[in-house]
């Protein structure tokens, strides 16, 4: 049981024949840990967002080389960027970061061209390298979701991707 109980202090007059008030806290102790037990049971947590990634199930039909953005990730934040396919790539290779000026800029400005040209959207296959981390892996995704690219895939890495990466001194 809480109690509380208040000391007499000598020396006071007329503090003989009066009694020690006691207060009992038992009923309040209790009200705090009702309380305590409410709000963390009415509290929410911070809920984890997830982004849906759909990857296909069996062979797709090939996808013309006009249209293919390919992106590399290396080491240090960076990221490879081309058009076409790693033997004979239609642009040159530009090492960008992640943000609005680099791989942001490259999706936006490659997406517009590819509408313009055939009037299809671009389609950026992903290819993470052994040197990146995840971070820059799900970073990729919050651009490819920010610049409202559509289709996509991921894939492994191919030896010429890494030699361009080396070429860049991003691997």
């Amino acid at each position: 049981m809480a109690e509380l109980t208040a000391s007499e202090k000598p020396g006071r007059r007329g503090t003989r024949n009066r009694q020690v008030p006691r207060i009992d806290l038992t009923a309040m102790v209790d009200l705090a840990f009702l309380l305590i037990t409410f709000f963390i049971m009415a509290t929410s947590l911070a809920k984890p967002k997830a982004m849906d990634l759909a990857m296909p199930i069996g062979p797709s039909e090939p996808v013309p080389e006009s249209r293919t953005m390919t992106i590399c990730l290396g080491n240090k934040n960076h990221a490879l960027w081309y058009m076409g396919m790693p033997e004979k790539p239609l642009t040159t290779p530009q090492l960008v970061d992640f943000g609005k000026a680099g791989l942001r800029a490259a999706l936006i400005n490659t997406n517009k061209k590819v509408l313009q040209a055939s009037g299809k959207p671009l389609i950026v296959v992903l290819k993470p390298s052994a040197h990146s981390v995840y971070s820059d892996f799900v970073a990729a995704l919050d651009e490819l979701n920010i610049t409202n690219i559509q289709s996509y895939a991921v894939a492994n890495i191919t030896p010429k991707d890494i030699d361009m990466l080396k070429q860049q001194k991003a691997f």
